[in-house]
């Protein structure tokens, strides 16, 4: 028997579907069809720039026109301002050549 609770004579019971990995409940893209994004503006001339930047990036929005309350459109702010991921560039192997161009290796040059 391969069972990891074996030795302690009980046989592990079989995972649930939802442990499994997939998940069930996974929230939609927003910006997608079938989760559009919800923006307000105050005028048309407004709708048809913010509709504009939504068409080049790609998305799917629902833009309403009302003049009686202030402008929303956080959620296209969201997508357009997402932070960018930080890649750290290689350190440098010990045994590489310089990087100052001495033609040395870079333990005997900057490294020490």
């Amino acid at each position: 028997m391969s069972d990891k609770f074996f030795f302690k004579g009980r046989r592990t019971p079989k995972p649930a579907y939802g442990e499994s990995g997939y998940n069930t409940k996974r929230q939609t893209k927003i910006g997608t069809e079938a989760s559009p994004l919800q923006l307000t503006v105050q005028s048309d001339e407004r709708k048809q720039a913010v509709q504009a930047i939504v068409d080049e990036q790609g998305l799917f929005a629902i833009i309403t026109i009302n003049s009686d309350i202030e402008e929303n459109i956080v959620q296209l702010e969201r997508i357009l301002n997402k932070p960018k991921a930080v890649v750290a560039e290689a350190k440098i192997n010990r045994n590489a050549p310089c990087t100052c161009g001495s033609e040395k290796k870079y333990k005997k040059c900057c490294g020490q």
